[in-house]
């Protein structure tokens, strides 16, 4: 018998899908049928292989392939039923009394091309709606149960990051160092997995680069990239030995229970010139001004061109959140179950900041050729603005 720890309250599964089904009549679907790993545990409680029918008024219905027992100790929804293949989810909904929607809304931003025909061929009498942008609204906003453990998520990165210096010294190649990172991280609950949604993204823990190295870009979504340990990867750590004198960058998001905090620290052995430290506070300062500003209703594009402007009246135009080609259009980003959540504080987006939602504010400086340097600390919005998560030390922190 699986026993399932940390299972998500049953009023904590019921309230998601309640919001979920109130957005269903804006998306003009029927029902949703959610599959997506982290859509399926935010609304079930489970990652096991399976399919949650929300109809839009109404109980859901989780059909689980594999494996069912565990599916069944894990989630809190009421109704579990086996499916041996989704060629029999029509059946079994008829069978428990669901009629066939006209209209079923699917996670199209994830699902694949054969996928996706796959559906329209078993509900060959519904049309298959995109609803990812609804729950992708309905995940924006933490519950008290999800800040909780955001909360913890951060405790236990700053523990992660107070460890580094005494692993950090000269010559130790970056990805010797990142294993001792890593393996601090899993001794103190980080899942391993680091979930994103965009296509194509993939990441492992994070980035850990020292000096040149870390300006390396790469294909993410992310102002750093890295060399990595070859072509196959292209990001994060590699090979090459820390150095003294240079900036080492840490950006490891700590993933607990699900939940992902997001963080990012300076590191150096010995002295570091004025300029990096001047570098350093620009991007500490950058941070605050956005912590101050960004109250329930402040615009997250006019968040994002504060930022950009005052990076221009620090002297550091060229430098902010990349160079060139590979710079980035965004200062910051929603976090939760999986890295790149709504909203995203970017350029031209709309969005108001609101109570509840949990953001990554990321300034960052890159120099080619040269290193990186910046902050990133996770917050919850409160109604009197935000409230960061991590707090380990911001500066450049000195190993000596």
């Amino acid at each position: 018998m699986y026993r399932s720890d940390g299972k998500v309250p049953e009023a904590e599964i019921k309230q998601r899908i309640d919001r979920l089904q109130s957005q269903l009549g804006d998306a003009g679907a029927d029902a949703a049928l959610i599959v997506q790993k982290a859509d399926l545990y935010y609304f079930s409680g489970t990652v096991q292989d399976a399919h949650l029918y929300i109809p839009r008024e109404g109980k859901p219905l989780l059909m689980a392939r594999k494996a069912l027992e565990r599916a069944a100790a894990e989630s809190s929804v009421g109704d579990i039923v086996p499916l041996k293949s989704a060629r029999q989810i029509p059946e079994i909904l008829k069978r428990n009394a669901y009629p066939t929607p006209k209209t079923l809304g699917m996670e199209l931003d994830v699902l694949s091309a054969n996928l996706y025909l796959d559906y329209q061929r078993i509900f060959d009498g519904s049309v298959i709606l995109d609803v990812s942008h609804f729950i992708r609204l309905t995940r924006m906003i933490k519950s008290p149960y999800e800040i909780g453990i955001l909360r913890e998520a951060g405790r236990k990165a700053d523990e992660l990051y107070a460890g580094i210096p005494s692993m950090i010294r000269e010559g130790i190649p970056e990805v010797e160092l990142a294993g001792l990172v890593e393996a601090r991280a899993r001794k103190l609950g980080h899942q391993g997995t680091v979930r994103m949604r965009l296509w194509g993204s993939e990441m492992f823990f994070g980035h850990l680069m020292a000096g040149p190295s870390a300006a390396v870009p790469s294909f993410l979504a992310s102002p750093t990239g890295g060399e990595g340990t070859g072509p196959a990867v292209g990001q994060s750590a590699g090979f090459r030995p820390v150095g003294r004198n240079e900036p080492i960058m840490v950006d490891y998001p700590f993933v607990y229970q699900g939940y992902i905090s997001d963080q990012t620290r300076i590191f150096a052995v010995g002295a570091i010139s004025d300029e990096w430290l001047r570098a350093q506070e620009a991007m500490i300062e950058i941070q605050s001004l956005i912590q101050k500003a960004a109250r329930p209703g402040a615009s997250v594009g006019e968040l994002y061109d504060m930022a950009v402007a005052r990076a221009a009246e620090l002297g550091y135009a060229d430098h902010f959140m990349g160079a060139g080609p590979g710079r980035v259009r965004f200062i910051g980003h929603g976090t939760g179950l999986e890295l790149d959540e709504y909203p995203f504080i970017a350029k031209g987006r709309k969005t108001p900041i609101a109570e509840g939602m949990c953001i990554a504010l990321e300034p960052k400086l890159i120099f080619p050729g040269k290193g990186v340097v910046g902050t990133e600390n996770t917050h919850i919005v409160t109604p009197d603005g935000l409230m960061p998560l991590t707090t380990f030390n911001e500066g450049i922190v000195r190993v000596d």
